[in-house]
């Protein structure tokens, strides 16, 4: 496998195949561009949190509180995240203390919705599933009916920002 489709390992040769073909014929851009035209318009981290808390209120209401939710410059895409979940407990006199983190790279500020979207689901669902497993991509798919092929796109997406650059 090339190492221009790093991001698409774990799909099939075909799929690679014609990624790899669009990257060379350089169409990846015009495909983007003619599934995703528009960007969504969530620039900063208090519109963020009012996104995130929306989905996470019609999908996962009983669900623990996110304590902090915020684009992050010190994501690196490079190494498989997208956005990331954490969970950090610590110890306060004699109770235990938990909260729930929700950072998003920043290189999704200026993308399409549905890209920042799939990320958001993602992460919001490691608050119920924390293994990418069968119940993970469920409920993935619960939050989102085509979860899967905006996956697709995205590392299709970055794909091509890593081949040519960003299109947006």
């Amino acid at each position: 496998m090339s190492s221009a489709l790093k991001y698409l390992s774990t799909y099939s040769l075909f799929v690679q195949n014609q990624v790899q073909q669009m990257l060379e014929q350089k169409t990846l851009r015009k495909y983007l561009l003619e599934k995703y035209p528009n960007t969504h318009d969530i620039s900063n981290d208090k519109m963020l949190r009012s996104y995130v808390l929306t989905l996470k209120n019609s999908y996962l209401k009983k669900s623990d509180p996110l304590s902090q939710i915020k684009f992050d410059d010190k994501i690196h895409i490079i190494n498989n995240a997208l956005g990331l979940h954490t969970y950090i407990s610590r110890v306060q006199g004699s109770k235990l203390k938990s909260k729930n983190e929700l950072r998003i790279a920043s290189l999704f500020k200026k993308s399409p919705e549905a890209f920042l979207n799939m990320i958001v689901v993602h992460e919001l669902a490691h608050l119920k599933e924390k293994e990418h497993n069968k119940a993970f991509y469920k409920l993935c798919k619960f939050m989102m009916d085509d979860y899967h092929q905006v996956e697709l796109d995205l590392r299709v997406y970055l794909t091509q920002i890593d081949a040519y650059g960003t299109i947006y």
